[in-house]
């Protein structure tokens, strides 16, 4: 049950602007030049997760030429605990930023079904019942209750098969559990699900070149030390192809 045979997603993403930001930057934030495929995940997350699957980004395509910004903006430099407030002016730092502008991509990710003895990394977290689909109301109270039982049986109505079609129907009515955002959250993000990708493509930029290793994602095998992993990002014809996180061209 464990595969990624499906047919893949397809979401043309866009937004006024973007910030996919380079850990190398310890100060001032400076994105890629292209999202990484933890932003691309955390799109598709934002429309439908559950600890019974896991998104594997595939492929961005982009669609509108790389423009970039500069922009200079107050960020507070601390936390605020629940037990003592923060005061805004004597934590306000002003910090230069270098973000992407006028962004439109076309972004492809696959659904793994993870069978239930490998969620162990996978904490379940009640979403409020106003996001709630009407047509899954069901679904969630079931998955609920079998949590809070700490069931660890298969469950016959469980398949990959449900997933799919939960998430293309939220992805169609443009539902989402949170607003989706390009990098950081200030810079949320419209999404349309294509569903006819193979007989109508994107026109991509027309540029190739290498951008060098860029961040991939966060490895949660452990999750006291979670670590960075990287990749070797290459725009080929408007398009950057994501290999997959076993493949060796991961590095950790």
């Amino acid at each position: 049950m464990n595969n990624l045979n499906h047919k893949p997603f397809c979401l043309e993403v866009w937004g006024d602007y973007a910030c996919f930001t380079r850990p190398e930057m310890k100060v001032e934030r400076v994105s890629y030049d292209v999202p990484t495929p933890s932003a691309v995940r955390a799109v598709f997350e934002s429309i439908f997760w559950k600890p019974a699957i896991r998104w594997h980004p595939t492929k961005i395509e982009i669609i509108n030429p790389i423009k970039w910004m500069s922009v200079r903006r107050n960020e507070v430099g601390t936390i605020a605990s629940n037990k003592t407030g923060i005061i805004i002016e004597e934590n306000r730092q002003q910090r230069a930023g270098y973000f992407l502008r006028d962004v439109k991509y076309r972004f492809y990710a696959v659904l793994e079904f993870i069978p239930i003895a490998e969620r162990k990394n996978n904490q379940h977290t009640n979403l409020p019942e106003f996001l709630w689909d009407p047509d899954e109301r069901e679904f969630m109270l079931e998955e609920i209750k079998n949590w809070e039982e700490q069931k660890d049986v298969y469950r016959k109505d469980e398949n990959p098969g449900k997933y799919l079609a939960i998430f293309e129907r939220r992805a169609s009515k443009g539902q989402c559990f949170n607003q989706p955002y390009l990098g950081t959250r200030e810079f949320s993000c419209n999404f349309k699900l294509i569903k006819d990708f193979e007989t109508n493509p994107a026109i991509t930029i027309d540029e190739t070149r290498n951008l060098g290793f860029m961040l991939y994602d966060m490895d949660f095998s452990d999750l006291e030390d979670p670590k960075p992993m990287f990749f070797p990002a290459r725009i080929e014809n408007g398009v950057v192809n994501i290999p997959h996180y076993t493949s060796e061209e991961i590095r950790k």
